[in-house]
């Protein structure tokens, strides 16, 4: 289980980092610009807290991998990191319209794709809870 969540470290840190292309690459500065003061600087500073957020449980992966998985605590972190990434996977199908990839093969692997990465994530954090209660 170690190896797993040194990858899914790696992937978080990865994942966090590319949010600092997003407003270019959604073109925000044209696209929220409609948007009043307060909306479009709270798209931006959740965006940062998001990034920052998903780089943390990046670092505590790479950096706390056998507390995660041999202390309670870090059980009961696991457990909440299951919650929070299978909720994400949920989004992933019903909070996006299919709309946004259907039909667009760039649009349609990166949803793929992601969709993968949330179901491994959601998995390994859960299967360590899991593990620790059978014990």
């Amino acid at each position: 289980m170690q190896i797993h969540l040194k990858i899914i470290g790696s992937l978080l840190i990865v994942l966090s980092l590319i949010h600092i292309i997003f407003p270019k690459y959604f073109k925000w500065k044209e696209e929220l610009n409609s948007l009043s003061l307060m909306n479009r600087q709270m798209t931006y500073i959740h965006t940062l807290f998001i990034a920052v957020t998903v780089l943390l449980m990046g670092v505590l992966c790479l950096t706390s991998t056998d507390d995660l998985i041999k202390t309670e605590l870090g059980n009961k972190i696991a457990l909440g990191l299951g919650v929070f990434w299978t909720l994400r996977l949920f989004i992933q199908f019903f909070g996006y319209s299919s709309k946004l990839w259907k039909g667009k093969v760039f649009e349609t692997v990166v949803h793929v794709l992601f969709s993968i990465l949330w179901v491994y994530i959601s998995f390994v954090f859960l299967w360590i809870y899991l593990n620790s209660i059978k014990s």
